[in-house]
């Protein structure tokens, strides 16, 4: 045990695990968006399409603020970045705690999602700066086994605290994000890296670099289009499926367990999943995960108790359990180092958005549909599976590629092959 625990948490730096332990406290208690379609249903009167459509609007800002994330993490620094969005999120939790107005509250949810997604970018871009490249497998999987024990953590709370009151659930969400914002001001540091040279990569030059680079660059748009699909399923977890438990007669506290449950098997297992996905092809590991991910949610179509849908969680739970280290390694091997951040929020762009598609969308479906709105969500499991295996193995050869040119083994011929 004392041998496993080394190889997991030895030897990374100081910086990683404030920023670490900033991530777990603002998780713990960010439940404030998990429970705002039941607060919209249940305290404001709104029908399932209406309350969708305002916690979408949360989605569609974070869309702009993942990008501007992006952006200011590598022109402004991580550190300047990541204080500002959590003072504003902080700042407007605190606000929808205490405002009835519904015109107010969608304008809050919207300028929400925008705060709170600046911070993913410059997050992530902060700990490739500090964490060495053969230690950043575990680092992305310590991060993801930290995000997911906040948000069980915040799961159980936020079910009981759904049940005394929507406001202090809100209140809350603001102080923990408060605290994070005083981890973050206290004791880590800029690690904005210098201006990467951009010779032999075969790249625009830094004065003809920028957002567009990311978003012209062929072998990462189509990963992060897969991602799309992929987070859309996953948000349905916090948008569509406390309003189906509730339609079979579950109540908040069954929905934050399930989720509670959910969380707590990924911090049990968490750990074990470099062990055992080890050199497998990434896109293997990502296929086999969305494919896990169709089955999970096809089977809350026939789900109408407590214990179908823990089955159905284990299934989806284990695929984004193995889909999260391969995820977070493909998006540090294909982004130049100068160009983290905007790589990164391209990236992100991807969770905001389907926070916006996944309860618009989804609300309809699911009023209309019903359980056949699960259907679907399995057959976008299936189509990105089939995605990655017929696009990963073009990726990989491009991030050996970039790999080489980066140790200074790649010779001109190769770089110049990098240009496509």
């Amino acid at each position: 045990m004392r041998g496993w625990m080394r190889s997991n948490l030895n030897g990374l730096p100081g910086t990683y695990w404030y920023l670490w332990t900033g991530m777990l406290v603002n998780k713990v208690g960010g439940f404030g968006i998990l429970f705002l379609s039941l607060y919209l249903v249940n305290t404001r009167g709104l029908d399932p399409t209406a309350a969708g459509a305002v916690v979408g609007l949360n989605g569609l800002g974070g869309a702009v603020g993942v990008l501007a994330g992006g952006v200011l993490a590598d022109r402004w620094g991580r550190r300047r970045t990541l204080l500002a969005c959590h003072a504003a999120a902080s700042a407007l939790m605190f606000t929808l705690a205490f405002v009835s107005w519904l015109p107010a509250i969608a304008v809050i949810s919207c300028l929400l999602g925008a705060a709170q997604t600046m911070a993913g970018p410059a997050m992530v871009a902060a700990i490739v700066d500090v964490v060495p490249e053969h230690d950043r497998t575990r680092a992305f999987n310590l991060q993801f086994w930290a995000f997911n024990l906040g948000t069980a953590a915040a799961a159980l709370l936020a079910g009981l605290l759904a049940e005394a009151s929507f406001t202090l659930l809100f209140v809350v969400d603001g102080a923990a994000t408060f605290a994070t914002f005083l981890v973050f001001l206290l004791r880590v540091p800029e690690t904005l890296p210098p201006r990467a040279a951009t010779a032999g990569t075969a790249l625009p030059p830094p004065g003809r670099r920028g957002l567009h680079t990311a978003l012209t660059d062929r072998f990462f748009l189509p990963f992060v289009g897969l991602t799309l699909l992929l987070a859309v399923l996953s948000s349905q977890t916090s948008t569509i499926l406390p309003l189906a438990m509730k339609a079979d007669g579950l109540g908040p506290s069954a929905y934050g367990a399930l989720m509670a449950f959910a969380g707590g098997l990924i911090v049990a297992g968490q750990l074990f999943v470099p062990r055992l996905i080890g050199t497998r092809s990434k896109a293997v590991v990502l296929a086999t995960a969305n494919a896990l991910l169709a089955v999970g949610f096809t089977l809350v179509a026939f789900a109408d108790a407590v214990p179908l849908y823990v089955v159905a969680a284990v299934i989806w739970t284990i695929g984004s359990m193995a889909a999260a280290p391969p995820n977070a390694e493909i998006i540090a091997e294909l982004s130049p180092a100068d160009l983290r951040g905007r790589y990164q929020g391209v990236f992100y762009l991807t969770f905001p958005l389907a926070g916006f598609i996944a309860p618009a969308l989804g609300g309809v479906g699911l009023q209309r549909l019903g359980d056949r709105h699960w259907l679907i969500c399995g057959v976008l499991g299936v189509l990105a599976a089939a995605g990655h295996l017929l696009t990963g193995r073009a990726r990989e050869r491009r991030a050996a590629e970039l790999r080489a040119v980066r140790a200074g083994d790649g010779t001109p011929a190769r770089a110049g092959r990098l240009s496509g």
